[in-house]
C-alpha cells in the first residue's frame, strides 16, 4: 500500500482509499444502512438487493458525497419506528412468517413486522446464584396440544418441536444479545463475530434449554 497519508473510506458501499487533498464533494459513492431479511440483503436507500453477500457489497452506491473515516452507526432496531408491530394474537396484515429464517430465530424482520426478542429473564436470574448453569428454566406456557407442532422462537434455534418432546436440553440457542457493529455481526454470549450474514446465522448455538414458542 502506498504511504501518502491515504486512508480507507468507511462509508457503506465505498471502501475506497483517499487523502484529504483528493476528496471532492462527489468523490464518494455510498449506501445508507443495509436490511437483511429471509436470506436477502437489501440497501434501504435504493432497494437494490441480492442473495449473495459479495454481489450485495458490489452494488454501486446510490448517493454521493465526500469520503470519511467516521464509521457508520448501525442499529439493530427497526428503521421505521412508527411501523405498527402486530401482537401474536392480533389479526393484522403483517405477522411473523414461520418460513422466514429471521422470524423463526427471533430477529427483527422488515418484511413481516416481527420484533427481535430480548434474552429470557430466567438466564439472568440463574447468574445471581453463583451457579453456572447452561440450561434455562422452563418457560411458562399456555395450554397447548402436546402433539401440536410449534416453532421455537429462541434466537439461533427456529426449529419445529412438539411439547411432548420438549425438555431442558432440547433447544440449542443464543441468549444474546446479537451485535452488529463496524461491518461485523456476532453474538455477545459466545464472543464470535463474522462478516457475512449467512455465516452469522450459522454460528453454532452456545446454550441449551427448553424450546419456547412464545419467547418474550
Amino acid at each position: 500500500m502506498e504511504k501518502g497519508g491515504a486512508v480507507r473510506c468507511q462509508r457503506m458501499g465505498c471502501d475506497a482509499m483517499f487523502t484529504e487533498d483528493n476528496n471532492a464533494e462527489d468523490s464518494c459513492r455510498y449506501h445508507d444502512s443495509p436490511i437483511f431479511h429471509d436470506g436477502m440483503k437489501e440497501w434501504s436507500c435504493c432497494r437494490q438487493k441480492s442473495h449473495d453477500f459479495s454481489l450485495f457489497l458490489a452494488i454501486p452506491g446510490c448517493k454521493t458525497g465526500k469520503h470519511t473515516t467516521e464509521k457508520p452507526v448501525t442499529k439493530s432496531v427497526p428503521a421505521n419506528p412508527q411501523k405498527p408491530v402486530p401482537l401474536p394474537s392480533a389479526a393484522q396484515n403483517k405477522k411473523p412468517d414461520d418460513s422466514c429464517s429471521r422470524c423463526r430465530q427471533g430477529f427483527f424482520c422488515s418484511d413481516h413486522g416481527s420484533q427481535g426478542r430480548p434474552s429470557k429473564p430466567s438466564v439472568v436470574a440463574a447468574k445471581k446464584d453463583d451457579h453456572v448453569e447452561q440450561a434455562a428454566a422452563p418457560p411458562v406456557k399456555k395450554i397447548v396440544d402436546l402433539n401440536e407442532p410449534q416453532i421455537c422462537r429462541n434466537k439461533g434455534c427456529g426449529k419445529t418441536f412438539k411439547e411432548k418432546d420438549n425438555h431442558e436440553t432440547a433447544c440449542e440457542y443464543h441468549p444474546g444479545p446479537a451485535i452488529f457493529h463496524d461491518r461485523l455481526r456476532g453474538w455477545k454470549c459466545c464472543d464470535i463475530h463474522v462478516k457475512e450474514f449467512d455465516e452469522f446465522l450459522s454460528i453454532p448455538p452456545c446454550t441449551k434449554g427448553w424450546h419456547n414458542a412464545d419467547a418474550a
